[in-house]
């Protein structure tokens, strides 16, 4: 009597999401699916409506487009070209495994990837989300997003793999790319930005309630924050400024794309002038939060965060590359996949 065969293992790839067009129409449909869930607007959902429909997309949509227009390339979003090019990258070197895309939010959506890959034969499929920290409104919500989709699939079986902020092969890649693109240019100063949270956010993850109560509350990294997205965040960048060599005084975290008051503090806004003023002047940006290049990186830091730092006295920014599909970044994510897929083939 012969076995049966092992079931055939594919890999989704998660990422957040973008519009389909950089006008404001499609950006208006991306803003209200994306703030809509309540995982990123955690109001009830009656205020959450009101709040998005109303306020929120009528006066945002229109500057969102006008950005993402910056940035829009001819193969479309960055954000899903950088995507869907290390999903190929990948596919080369896991030659036996499918591979698709899938965005929380927008187009391709997870459910629709989870479906292309049952029809490719793929009896089980291994998720991979494109943020190394968790945190409720990115891995929590893919997660979720998953499962339900997974659910109205006969016979697919699915695994969501953990964050990885502290994985040696993710911070090795980062700083393998960070190494090569700092050589190419003298600078002064690194700043690790990530993208911001509520603190709310933060503090409703905690059931103790000892997060954000003081200001070291977040470091080092121990049982007690692990699951703290801004100790995830924190303990990333010493790793990876530890593998670059850089000096506890040569390198700045700080959060981004804050909406609001009580939001993740410092501020990047804040901090690009603070460094200008104390007399950086070439300033080296590195974004290990974003696995690919996209409004934030492009446009809020390497535009309007380069004309914040020039106007407080600096003198050059610079935006290093997220790993999109840099070859030590494919290679690395392969061996992060590898021991999930050993019983597929």
């Amino acid at each position: 009597m012969s076995a049966e065969p092992a079931p055939k293992t594919g890999v989704l790839l998660i990422n957040l999401g973008t519009p389909l067009a950089p006008e404001s129409g499609p950006v208006g449909t991306y803003l209200r699916e994306f703030l809509g869930d309540p995982s990123v607007i955690d109001l009830p959902g009656p205020l959450r409506w009101l709040l998005v429909n109303c306020i929120i997309v009528p006066t945002r949509a229109p500057k969102s487009a006008e950005a993402y227009q910056k940035v829009w390339t001819s193969q479309g979003s960055p954000l899903l070209v950088h995507s869907y090019g290390l999903r190929d990258a990948l596919a080369e070197r896991l030659l036996q495994h499918p591979l698709d895309v899938g965005m929380r939010y927008g187009r391709p959506t997870i459910a629709g990837a989870l479906e292309r890959l049952k029809l490719r034969g793929c009896d089980r499929v291994v998720c991979f989300s494109l943020y190394p920290h968790a945190a409720e409104s990115s891995t929590g919500t893919a997660t979720r997003a998953v499962q339900e989709a997974a659910a109205q699939i006969d016979g697919l079986e699915v695994q969501v793999l953990p964050e990885y902020f502290d994985h040696p092969a993710w911070i090795e890649a980062v700083h393998a790319a960070a190494a090569s693109g700092m050589s190419e240019a003298p600078f002064d100063h690194v700043l690790f930005s990530f993208h911001g949270l509520p603190e709310r956010h933060i503090e409703k993850a905690d059931p103790a309630g000892r997060c954000l109560k003081s200001a070291d509350c977040c470091e080092p990294l121990c049982e007690t924050n692990r699951n703290c997205y801004k100790a995830q965040c924190l303990s990333s960048a010493k790793a990876i400024a530890d593998a670059l060599g850089l000096e506890p005084d040569a390198w700045t975290s700080s959060f981004q794309s804050g909406l609001g008051r009580r939001w993740l503090l410092p501020s990047t806004e804040k901090t690009l002038v603070s460094l200008a003023e104390s007399g950086v002047r070439k300033l080296t940006v590195l974004t290990p939060g974003f696995s690919a290049d996209c409004l934030e990186t492009i446009e809020e830091l390497g535009m309007r965060g380069a004309e914040l730092f020039k106007e407080a006295g600096g003198e050059e920014l610079r935006v290093l590359p997220c790993l999109n599909a840099n070859p030590v970044w494919v290679e690395a994510l392969a061996s992060m996949l590898e021991p999930h897929l050993a019983d597929g083939t």
